[in-house]
């Protein structure tokens, strides 16, 4: 959240926070890693310390959903460290807790949980109309300016790292940017359109994180260049082919750029805790997850609902069966 530490361990993380009279969300703030600054906006925006928790909650689940078969699996054991330098997998950090905020702030405001916002601006659609109908629309344009406000984005500092993070945390903010979509609703006579409310909503996020997975995959390794033009330095990423082969190309606004080789996260380290132990599948990831080690096999009964049947009025009734599943999890 500071942008230095973009998803670190959080006191209450997946716990609910104190929610109480009064000025619970000023000791909310507090329990934040945040720094001084963004600490004074969390306690002037009752609602944004829960909201940030859910957004952190999200980008974390999200990532380790996403590289659930990669050999570095987005654990939070080695992240401090993960972060402070430029591979691959810091740049997808960057975006997808950007991509979260962005998200989670918007939805909040559509729900009412946030006092500063609310739905989003949808012409001819009054906020208590909105909610009255279900039609409150996710405010993705309050979002989007004011994380913008609270990651401090005008001070980007001259140096690679710096212009590489920021640049991440904005595919973020424009993926979900992207993901938004009119949807409505008719009102009328045995469900005529005569009436029709439309507003805006965001994708599913993990429809967002498969595609910041894509962009992961896709990362430009970038490097910095001066451009005369503008009188300082940008991002370049290699050259392309054509007439402008001769010139660095520059990533685009949707690319994740990393400045560095990712290690091979086989062995623990201070990025990660290796493979070592990790299950994976036989016909798929082995041999990559498992660096050449070779696995280990195990079966084991599993015990599943089976032969369910609905029973009046209301309740399925399901027995109990077990099958045999076979395991593989990686050597040390």
């Amino acid at each position: 959240l500071t942008g230095k530490e973009a998803l670190t361990h959080f006191p209450s993380l997946g716990a609910p926070g104190d929610s109480g009279p009064g000025k619970g969300h000023v000791k909310q703030c507090e329990l934040l890693q945040l720094s001084r600054r963004q600490k004074r906006l969390c306690r002037r925006e009752p609602g944004l310390a829960e909201t940030l928790r859910d957004a952190i909650r999200l980008g974390i689940l999200e990532c380790q959903f996403q590289f659930r078969s990669e050999r570095w699996n987005c654990s939070l054991e080695g992240r401090p460290s993960l972060l402070k330098r430029g591979f691959k997998e810091t740049a997808f950090l960057y975006a997808v807790s950007s991509a979260a905020l962005t998200h989670s702030l918007a939805r909040a405001c559509s729900a009412g949980r946030m006092e500063r916002c609310t739905c989003d601006d949808s012409p001819g659609l009054e906020n208590r109309k909105a909610w009255q109908w279900g039609v409150c629309g996710d405010n993705l344009k309050y979002s989007t300016k004011f994380l913008k406000k609270f990651l401090g984005q005008k001070r980007i500092g001259k140096d690679l790292r710096a212009k590489v993070d920021i640049h991440n945390t904005n595919v973020g903010i424009k993926v979900v940017k992207n993901g938004l979509k009119t949807t409505c609703k008719c009102h009328g006579v045995s469900g005529s359109c005569a009436v029709r409310t439309c507003w805006k909503q965001l994708s599913p996020f993990h429809e967002i994180g498969r595609l910041l997975k894509l962009r992961y995959d896709d990362a430009v390794k970038v490097f910095s260049t001066s451009n005369d033009a503008v009188g300082h330095s940008e991002l370049a990423g290699p050259h392309r082919h054509g007439p402008s082969a001769k010139h660095p190309a520059l990533p685009r606004p949707t690319d994740l750029v990393y400045v560095e080789d990712s290690p091979s996260f086989c062995r623990p380290s201070k990025y990660s805790l290796g493979t070592a132990g990790r299950t994976c599948s036989r016909e798929g990831n082995c041999d990559s997850m498992c660096c050449g080690r070779g696995y280990n096999t195990q079966s084991r009964l599993v015990t599943f609902s089976c032969h369910c049947q609905v029973q009046w009025c209301c309740y399925v009734e399901c027995q109990q069966c077990m099958q045999e599943e076979v395991v593989y999890s990686c050597k040390q």
